[in-house]
């Protein structure tokens, strides 16, 4: 595959690797999506699904496992049972909380020029995050490993599609569990230079994040308040359970100013009812009741509304991932979201256990959606599979595929005289070809969308070259991008601080939990 240099047109860049013999992507660049939003509820739907998220919020309530978090709501005027640990909180002023959360935001790394801004048209994709298991055709599937995960790290970095680190991509399974956080986000720092989610299981893990990335930044902690340069995933345990570590990582984050993503994991017929308005009923009541904790922590504090509603099999219990379910319910997660003015999370997630068929079109359906839903941060975006059990090499290679068709999809289509080339239909006779034309012959290098996966080659010519499948073809990507691989500079200076904050805090964390 020869790399070609694309030119920008208008405000969405179409630039190409320019080096012979490199792999063809697009570059660096934070898509917009300048699409109408998909409305698939009414606007009575969206107010019922409110209403009766609200009645949640002020009948049932929410059960909050951390006395810190407790502590705020009721200082705010919430119900608070302390011998159930439940909360329930008036409409009002759960309205009057979430009002403060901010509309748009900006995440800054280590590196200015990859900044990303989060709300209205902004969108960013995310690399896969969580999985205990990893996968390639070459080894095969093993746990989780300090140095798949290093290499995940590369290639996020090397693929300009993805713009945003997840949090652990995949668990370095042979390191400390109370302290391997500290190794992934040296990982995160030292070979990329992208942002990425911290791990808010406790305020200690949520803090180094925060630490190392301002170490990374030069900055003190309060200057990155004002300037936040991480963030991270805060689960709700469904049905209406905050998990007490998670709530107060989410305080910490919070109340350094970085930003959170408050996301239910609302499978239909297992952790809500099997009714999609139920399940969007739910979700609603319990990201909402996690962006108000955002806002007690701190006014303004940047938050994602996050959706995670999908079904489960009804045979088996399995998540599902990908469905016309999960789809829908990413559609109408964004409008509800737009509802509070509040940037929203998604995610193209699949529950293949192979990088497949069904792999690739479960996440083309689900990305879609988070397409029409407008969808702002697309998490899980390149690596997925088993329903989030397994990180895949191939699984990623493939996505960046899709991702970037997806960025090419959202350049506008350019209408003016040289677009419209009426003087090159006159030039060609009745029957001819523009083959040589010379408008053709002045855009051939940059008219279309160069793949970097797909096989265009006639049948004979692809059995010459191996008979490769898209996934044996994915295969000699990924290692032919760590090949390429540049490791992104840093002042020793900094290098030595965040080794010697690392060797620090190992020795404070010992055997305890951070």
């Amino acid at each position: 595959m020869i790399a070609r240099k694309r030119r920008r047109s208008g405000a969405s860049p179409r630039d190409r690797e320019a080096s012979a013999g490199r792999i063809p992507q697009l570059s660096w660049q934070q898509p917009r999506n300048p699409y109408p939003a998909m409305k698939i509820l009414s606007d009575d739907h969206v107010e019922a699904i409110h209403d009766a998220s609200m009645r949640v919020l002020e009948e049932l309530g929410i059960e909050l496992m951390s006395a810190e978090a407790r502590q705020l709501f009721r200082a705010a005027g919430a119900d608070v049972d302390e011998a159930t640990g439940v909360v329930r909180i008036d409409r009002n002023l759960l309205e009057a909380l979430i009002s403060t959360a901010p509309s748009e935001f900006t995440l800054t790394s280590r590196n200015a020029a990859k900044r990303l801004r989060f709300g209205g048209d902004h969108m960013a994709f995310g690399l896969v995050a969580g999985p205990p298991s990893v996968h390639d055709r070459i080894n095969g599937r093993r746990s989780g490993n300090l140095a798949d995960f290093q290499n995940f790290t590369r290639l996020a970095h090397h693929f300009n599609a993805i713009h945003i680190i997840g949090n652990q991509v995949c668990a370095p399974m042979e390191l400390s569990a109370n302290s391997r956080h500290l190794d992934t986000y040296n990982a995160n720092l030292t070979l990329s230079d992208l942002c990425f989610h911290t791990t808010s299981i406790g305020k200690g893990r949520a803090l180094d994040g925060i630490r190392m990335m301002a170490i990374s930044r030069g900055m003190t902690l309060e200057q990155m308040a004002d300037d936040p340069g991480v963030t991270t995933i805060i689960s709700v345990n469904s049905p209406r359970r905050f998990d007490g570590e998670m709530a107060e990582g989410l305080i910490a984050m919070s109340q350094h100013g970085q930003a959170v993503a408050v996301t239910p994991f609302t499978l239909m017929g297992a952790m809500t009812p099997v009714t999609l308005a139920a399940g969007l009923t739910q979700q609603n009541a319990e990201a909402l009741f996690g962006i108000a904790m955002t806002q007690l922590a701190r006014k303004g504090a940047p938050v994602f509304y996050g959706s995670y509603t999908s079904n489960v099999d009804m045979r088996s219990g399995a998540p599902a991932f990908g469905t016309p379910e999960n789809a829908k319910a990413n559609i109408a997660s964004g409008q509800l979201a737009r509802r509070y003015g509040i940037p929203y999370r998604a995610s193209p997630t699949n529950a293949s256990n192979v990088a497949d068929a069904q792999a690739a079109y479960e996440t083309e359906m689900a990305l879609w959606a988070c397409m029409l839903g407008h969808a702002n941060l697309h998490y899980h975006a390149a690596g997925w599979l088993e329903g989030g059990l397994c990180a895949s090499f191939e699984k990623l290679v493939l996505d960046v595929e899709m991702l970037q068709h997806m960025i090419a999809f959202l350049e506008p289509i350019k209408v003016d005289p040289a677009e419209l080339a009426f003087e090159a239909m006159r030039d060609v006779p009745t029957g001819g070809h523009f083959f040589g034309s010379p408008h053709t012959m002045a855009r051939y290098e940059t008219a279309f969308y160069q793949p970097m996966v797909s096989n265009w080659s006639n049948h004979e010519n692809w059995e010459i070259a191996g008979s490769k499948d898209a996934t044996a073809r994915a295969t000699e990507i990924w290692q032919r991008a760590l090949d390429e691989y540049e490791q992104p500079p840093m002042d020793p200076a900094i290098r030595e601080e965040l080794d010697a904050y690392i060797a620090q805090r190992k020795e404070e964390i010992g055997t305890g939990e951070p």
